[in-house]
């Protein structure tokens, strides 16, 4: 009995000691949060490495995004990889998102697709553009034109720009029936997600119109070939003000999103102050364009 006894003891003993340990873990995480929110990019990483190395799969995710912002550490997209990649397999949704879409933006195109594939599921719009695009452009996927319009058409329809302006692409070059298949189908991911379906009547019918006679010994012409649709990449962004108010970045890129066409908002949470920036542009010249386009509207480059 008194062996049991020690035994109990012991047990709870090492039980405690396991909280103890883990509690600080928690604490850090939440206290790198706190620095961040103020703009303490340095502190927050500090807070962050410890529960990162030991698992903690929310740490993880906030290193990832530390690297792939450059705050606190120097940017580098390789090292955003591997922690988002710990994240994620441990089914971090964030991470997941972001894993794919950082995989594609290194290079990994195949290596990407199975992430893609589970956050455009989901319903994330980011990854709805750029499995669409992979499926279109046949970019280490078969080509698939009816799926690659309906992953677009959710894109757009959830407020991407540049999947607005990719759809107006694909309507120059995806028939008729086929866009018409693919409205059906987006309609049937967005149900599987639980959102909103789309209206039915999107894509107009066409008019019937008389058969032409058929050639007489004349070759049918080669297929016309169909330019790749680009993705918009790139390290710099341009920064139009920090807001107090978030709602007021949120209206001021109301306003500008038609000049801006291809690209996409960001609202950076500085300590207290909301940074409306967009992007990605590849070069400092290619933002600094993008400004002298808007003026006299404050426009800054800035790089990530």
């Amino acid at each position: 009995m008194i062996a049991k006894g020690i035994r109990m003891r012991g047990a709870k003993g090492l039980a405690m000691a396991v909280a103890m340990l883990a509690a600080p873990a928690l604490a850090d995480v939440k206290a790198g949060v706190e620095a961040w929110s103020r703009g303490d990019w340095a502190t927050a990483v500090k807070e962050w490495r410890d529960p990162a190395v030991a698992g903690d799969a929310d740490a993880q995710f906030n290193l990832g995004q530390a690297y792939k912002l450059g705050r606190g550490v120097p940017m580098s997209l390789t090292e955003a990889e591997t922690w988002y990649a710990r994240a994620a397999q441990q089914g971090h949704r964030q991470a997941e998102d972001n894993y794919g879409l950082i995989l594609f933006q290194n290079g990994k195109r195949a290596e990407a697709v199975r992430w893609l594939e589970k956050s455009a599921e989901r319903g994330e719009a980011r990854s709805q553009f750029v499995l669409g695009t992979m499926l279109f452009n046949g970019d280490a996927v078969p080509k698939d034109w009816r799926r690659a319009y309906a992953l677009m058409t959710r894109a757009s329809s959830a407020g991407l720009p540049q999947a607005s302006a990719t759809l107006a692409q694909m309507d120059r070059y995806v028939p008729l029936p086929d866009r018409q298949a693919a409205l059906a189908m987006a309609r049937d991911l967005e149900r599987g997600a639980g959102r909103p379906a789309l209206p039915v009547a999107t894509v107009p019918q066409a008019q019937a119109a008389p058969a032409p006679p058929a050639p007489v010994a004349k070759p049918a012409p080669a297929p016309r070939p169909v330019a790749k649709l680009p993705v918009a990449s790139g390290d710099w962004r341009v920064q139009l003000g920090a807001f107090r108010d978030a709602g007021n970045a949120r209206r001021l890129w109301g306003e500008v999103a038609s000049r801006f066409a291809g690209r996409q908002p960001f609202y950076d949470d500085a300590g207290g102050v909301t940074r409306l920036q967009i992007g990605p542009f590849a070069t400092s010249a290619e933002a600094g364009r993008a400004c002298a386009a808007i003026r006299p509207t404050t426009c800054v480059p800035v790089k990530r």
